[in-house]
């Protein structure tokens, strides 16, 4: 077996959690000597099942933080490259047929207590005057803060296509979607320029010693890599890269499914933004439809009261055609499989159950749900996550070892800062108030863990 030539860093994973740790290594603390290892194309296994949205909402101010940085760094890759991430901005609407949404409010105020005092607006006026519309996706003009429409006038007004039963909106503003294979390539293009390189290889063992030595597995033969710094950025493979440095990681994968079809009939508005159900729910199954669906054990789950959460969204601007449609409703933990076409969940009758699920907030849909789109692409992907959501980032517990994972359903949206925030740790760069929250540490502060574990919410969508 061969060794190859040293390298400072190496990244395991070339997702792009990995990506963006390399990128900023190479771009912000001048690093050459930078290898991103994966048996797979860049960008080819979970990130190229990403919804591709952004938002900055969460029900705590450190990933609020956290979120808005990534966001400033989209924005800054966005203005320098002339938009090469296409990026645009409507918000992300959420959306309840609940009168009451106070514990809503409340969770708003949490979140964004440091955005300033006018940052959540309440409508509850018919008039849109106070209210400004997503009529643009532009990002550089888009307001920021988060509006909440409370009077079905104004809402029927501006959304005239979601369901009429809706009462209240939440509009945050700063949300949107971006292109992620774009900006990966883009992030790809500047690793090579600055000497970083790739390898196309599996990991088969880590030894520790004065430096790091890994056993990789290429197409024709085997290699050793000596290392300084080794970096854990393999997805759903996280918990395995940790365990060759005797780490046991704190986190679990869920499956997860999207479709996204050519809405040929037009039944989503191009200038919707990305908008979701909050709304708990039962299926409305005939009795024969039920009786059938409570003899088989693995769709009987379907006849039960089930989480709220799906979400859809148009697909390639004003001028596309194509419309998402996700709904986070699986909470089973599995063994992630490389090959995700022997995923058990990825099921036939997912599309016309998430089509179902979407004409509660969207009712045009049920033009689709005895006949679905002629064109559609069943996809899906794994949710790396911690029991509260949020991510690892930083020092792995062993000397010269970093993680940047468990980026849940939100890799694209927080994949900057997540890179910047790892390339800092491992630089010695200056690091901003959230790290360690955001770094294994955090398990030690119990105050921090009890208040997570208590959270009614995780932000998961």
């Amino acid at each position: 077996m061969k060794t190859k030539e040293n390298v400072e860093v190496l990244v395991i994973g070339s997702g792009i959690a990995g990506i963006a740790t390399a990128y900023y290594l190479c771009t912000r603390y001048r690093k050459s000597s930078v290898l991103l290892v994966d048996p797979r194309a860049p960008m080819s296994f979970t990130s190229a099942q990403s919804g591709d949205n952004y938002r900055n909402w969460w029900p705590h101010p450190t990933m609020t933080d956290f979120t808005n940085h990534s966001i400033d760094l989209m924005e800054q890759i966005a203005g320098e490259t002339s938009n090469v991430i296409n990026m645009t901005r409507r918000g992300y609407l959420l959306a309840t047929r609940r009168k009451d949404i106070d514990d809503l409010i409340a969770g708003l105020h949490i979140g964004y207590q440091r955005s300033g005092k006018d940052s959540i607006r309440v409508h509850d006026a018919a008039s849109r005057l106070s209210y400004r519309a997503p009529d643009a996706d532009d990002w550089r003009t888009a307001p920021a803060g988060v509006d909440v429409l409370s009077k079905h006038e104004l809402i029927r007004q501006v959304f005239p296509s979601i369901s009429e039963d809706i009462a209240n909106v939440v509009h945050i503003r700063r949300g949107g979607d971006i292109s992620g294979q774009q900006l990966g390539q883009y992030m790809l293009e500047k690793i090579r320029s600055a000497g970083g390189k790739r390898l196309v290889a599996s990991v088969r063992s880590v030894e520790i010693g004065q430096r790091f030595s890994v056993e990789v597995e290429g197409p024709t033969a085997s290699e050793r890599i000596k290392a300084d710094v080794l970096v854990d950025a393999a997805g759903p493979f996280a918990g395995e890269v940790a365990a060759m440095v005797g780490v046991d990681l704190p986190i679990e994968n869920v499956y997860q499914q999207k479709i996204a079809f050519d809405d040929r009939k037009g039944a989503i508005p191009r200038r919707l933004p990305f908008a979701i159900d909050l709304d708990g729910f039962e299926f409305e199954w005939s009795d024969e439809e039920r009786a059938f669906l409570s003899e088989d054990a693995e769709m009987s789950w379907l006849i039960e009261p089930l989480p709220g959460g799906a979400h859809c969204r148009p697909e390639g601007g004003d001028k596309g055609t194509w419309v998402k449609l996700g709904w986070a409703f699986n909470r089973n933990v599995s063994l992630p499989q490389q090959d995700l076409a022997n995923e058990p969940l990825m099921r036939s009758e997912y599309p016309e159950i998430l089509m179902r699920a979407a004409t509660r907030l969207n009712p045009s849909l049920k033009t689709y749900t005895d006949n679905m789109p002629t064109r559609f692409s069943h996809y899906g992907g794994y949710y790396t996550m911690t029991r509260e959501n949020w991510p690892l980032i930083g020092p792995l517990g062993v000397d010269g070892a970093f993680i940047a994972g468990a980026l849940s359903g939100f890799g694209s949206m927080s994949a900057c800062a997540a890179g910047a925030l790892c390339a800092a740790w491992i630089a010695d760069g200056d690091l901003p108030e959230y790290a360690s929250q955001l770094s294994l540490a955090r398990y030690a502060d119990e105050q921090l863990v009890a208040e997570l574990a208590a959270a009614p919410s995780k932000g998961l969508l």
